[in-house]
């Protein structure tokens, strides 16, 4: 059954990535219930749904949701006639598989976001408070006598580049040096003035969306940022002719889970929530993209988001820029009549 489902999936050009922890899932189903999957009934379902909510990591909601689908589509296919898996059950078992899933204990999708609430994009005190901790973070090590103060230096600047582009931790992780480009439109940028994702995050079973992130303004910083990376912290790690744009000492490529640790040892030494991660720099970009003003196009487009609803779901403006906004529609609307003190 498993390896005729994966054939399925296969023939529709689903990638290895997909198909494999969908598998994994079934057998873990399996495991649980010590039954054939002829043999699964909605009861068994809803006890391995409440089995990894317990604990201590329990699943969320999305996660849940995400399980119910993959658990019903395996099941989906049992349940086409075409492939006759009913009356070979019901022949050799006497039995036949049914539907786990319905609407009566699955989960119902009635909000556009089920994300943890305390996921928030970082103010500018915080992006500030952070990269200053990053920043001090090699003198730090270097004056203890211990090593590691160069990848300290590295780990400040993926920071950075994370924050000034909006890219998620893979993204980040995969990016070459040949993706670093100039921008014919802001020469000022030099090399910089553009930045191609190739490995962007993928609808399931296609292959990495690409975008290109220009540099903006706001954010011309980082052109000096990754300039002192690249020609003169970069060579002292002996790359030689490694593409990685982010390199480890042994000559590596920076790992997304390497980047999750440097965030969160500057975000200790920073002294700031313990809820907030690595993403929580992508829905500051989003933010502070929409507070320079930026179309909510363009803003769309940067970070590679199919839909405006996403976009928008990872906006969290300040009250400051909104009273921006309320003040400038009073005055178009009241003109002379309008004032402050009103």
């Amino acid at each position: 059954m498993k390896e005729g489902w994966a054939r399925q999936q296969s023939a529709r050009f689903l990638r290895a990535k997909t198909i494999t922890p969908r598998l994994r899932l079934i057998e873990r189903l399996e495991e649980f219930t010590g039954l054939y999957p002829w043999q699964w009934t909605p009861a068994d379902g809803e006890a391995f749904i409440a089995h990894l909510r317990s604990g201590s990591s329990p699943i969320q909601m999305s996660t849940a949701r995400s399980y119910e689908v993959t658990i019903g589509l395996f099941l989906e296919y049992l349940l086409d006639p075409r492939y006759g898996w009913i009356e070979v059950c019901a022949e050799r078992f006497g039995e036949a598989p049914q539907e786990v899933f319905h609407e009566g204990n699955s989960v119902l999708h009635t909000v556009e976001y089920e994300g943890d609430p305390r996921r928030r994009p970082l103010t500018y005190d915080e992006v500030q408070a952070l990269f200053d901790a990053a920043d001090a973070r090699p003198a730090k090590i270097k004056g203890q006598g211990r090593k590691g103060a160069l990848t300290a230096l590295r780990d400040a600047a993926i920071l950075k580049t994370v924050y000034a582009y909006g890219t998620r931790r893979t993204e980040s992780s995969r990016l070459d040096l040949v993706d670093l480009r100039r921008n014919r439109k802001a020469p000022q940028f030099g090399a910089y003035g553009s930045m191609m994702v190739r490995y962007g995050k993928s609808s399931k079973g296609s292959p990495p969306k690409r975008r290109t992130v220009l540099t903006v303004p706001e954010m011309d910083w980082i052109v000096d940022v990754l300039d002192e990376w690249i020609s003169e912290l970069r060579p002292r790690l002996s790359p030689d002719r490694h593409p990685a744009l982010w390199v480890t000492e042994r000559v590596g490529r920076v790992s997304p889970r390497s980047i999750n640790e440097a965030f969160v040892t500057a975000r200790e030494a920073a002294g700031l929530d313990e809820d907030l991660d690595l993403h929580c720099l992508r829905h500051s970009y989003i933010t502070h993209l929409t507070e320079f003003g930026y179309p909510a196009r363009f803003v769309q487009e940067q970070v590679g988001h199919s839909h405006a609803s996403t976009t928008a779901i990872y906006t969290g403006v300040s009250n400051e820029y909104r009273n921006q906004l309320l003040e400038t529609a009073l005055k178009n609307r009241l003109g002379d009549d309008w004032s402050v003190t009103a």
